[in-house]
Parts: C-alpha cells; structure tokens; sequence
C-alpha cells in the first residue's frame, strides 16, 4: 500500500506520565514487540479504520489501542495513537458547514451521534479524575508541513536517511526546548504582527505542547512527504532554519527580510502542496 503524502508532529511521553493501568499496558506491549515503527504506522492506521468502520460506515467501532515507542537515555516514552477519538473528531469534522443531506450521507447520524459520544467522553470531568488530562499525542497534516512546526525544532537536530531500502526526514527535541522556541516566536509575532493568524496558530501549538511531561519528546516527521522529492531537495531543506531567520528578522524590525523569508517558505512548501492536483 502506497504511503500517505502527509507530516507528523508527534509527542512521546515517559510512562510516568500514565496512570498505573497505562503503565502496565505500554510496558506489556513493548515486551511483547507489538509497537509500531513510524514508517509504518500511518498505513497501519488507515488499514485499521477502513476496516472497523466498514463499507456502511453505520457505527464507530472499537480499535486497536497502538503506539510508536521512543527509547532515550533508557528512558521508554510513548506516543499513543488514539484512533477511536481521532476517527470520531474527524467525522464530527465531515459534517461541519455542509448541508444536512450530504453531511448525513457521509457520516449518517447515528455514527455522529456516537463520534459526539466518543468525544464528549474523552473531555469529560469523570475521565480527567480518573485518568488524569487526556491528551492527543500526534497531529497531521497533508501534502506538506504547517509552517508554525517548523517554530518548535531547530535545522541542527536534523536527522535524514537516504537508502534504497528507507528514506526520512525528521526533527526529534526535548518538550522543553520546543516549549521555549514557542515562547520566543509568540514574544516576537506579537509585538511586530499582533494578533494575526499565524500568532494565534503558533500560540494552539504551544497550548498543546504544554498538555504534556515535562520531559517528553517532540517529532517532526515528514512521513510520506519524503516520496514527493528528491534527495537533494531533502538534504537542501532548511526550513526551520529559515522559519528561525523569519522571526530574528521580525524582532530586529525587517519587515523587508521577514517577508523574503516568508515568501520564499510559502513557495518552496505550495510546490507540494499543489501535487495534490495532479493525476
């Protein structure tokens, strides 16, 4: 099955940051070799929902509880997948601004009603004091990169693989480090831009990085993206750098430079997304 054309920002959390029942479970599961690599997760999942939800998408099934593993300083950090409340938030999505009759011909409303269900039960005041503050641990997104990820890694802690047998390109940081990088970069986009969309969309990133353990992983995974270009448009790619040259031109009043930075990152990453369109 071909690979998804989409990025990853992945949180991995310590086991301490779970209740004991959770423990238990991710350390059975690691034993046992079940946890995913990353390269292969996103088609696991597609798999997964395809095949829970059926052709009737009539009901929300119960899926697999999965997750990537992260080793670091013999530390085991988790980052679970969550697809039961991933796959009802995205059909409560589907239905969002569009006319009853098509929204209830994708999504019929007794699957809506249980996606709600689902979703109203993840947020509710009994789960929090039973399991502490829930938390989705991956974002996505499709055919390329929301510029405010580039905010919380730097271009140095680039890691790229170019084999025949595997091509990636991912960014790994300390939660700490990605926390301050969005400090900085909201410090800077309010002051010189005020509250445009850009400040708002790093400032939800930055809400959301601060659901975790303190000491968490952040991932950048370019995931399937890397199928859409070559290895030196990979090895040339420098936009965090760019992202970070952005913002240090914006805290010294550069609009000239900051608008050359930013013109240059909406180009390079429409390139992918226009791929989309093609046949």
């Amino acid at each position: 099955m071909p690979s998804l054309f989409a990025s990853y920002l992945r949180v991995y959390e310590p086991l301490t940051a779970f209740d004991r029942e959770r423990q238990v479970f991710w350390r059975r599961y690691v034993r046992e070799g079940r946890a995913v690599a990353p390269a292969e997760g996103p088609v696991r999942q597609r798999t997964a929902v395809i095949e829970g939800l059926g052709a009737g998408w009539t009901r929300l099934p119960d899926l697999p509880e999965e997750a990537y593993v992260l080793e670091a300083d013999d530390t085991l950090l988790v980052c679970p997948w969550n697809l039961r409340l991933r796959v009802a938030e995205a059909a409560l999505s589907a239905r969002d601004g569009v006319p009853s009759v098509i929204a209830d011909a994708f999504v019929p409303p007794v699957l809506a009603g249980q996606a709600r269900a689902v979703v109203d039960d993840w947020r509710s005041g009994a789960r929090v004091l039973e399991h502490g503050v829930p938390r989705v641990h991956e974002q996505i997104a499709t055919w390329g990169v929301p510029l405010r990820w580039f905010v919380f890694v730097d271009l140095g802690e680039r890691e790229l693989v170019l084999r025949e047998d595997r091509r990636s390109l991912r960014y790994r940081t300390e939660i700490s480090k990605a926390r301050r990088r969005a400090s900085r970069a909201l410090s800077v986009l309010r002051k010189s831009v005020g509250d445009a969309p850009i400040t708002e969309a790093v400032e939800e990133g930055a809400r959301w990085l601060e659901e975790f353990h303190p000491r968490s992983v952040v991932e950048l995974d370019y995931g399937g993206l890397v199928d859409l270009l070559s290895d030196t448009i990979l090895e040339e790619d420098d936009s965090p750098g760019l992202v970070a040259a952005g913002l240090a031109a914006l805290s010294r009043g550069d609009a000239d430079g900051a608008t050359e930075v930013y013109e240059n990152l909406v180009t390079r990453w429409r390139a992918v997304q226009l791929l989309e369109r093609c046949n």
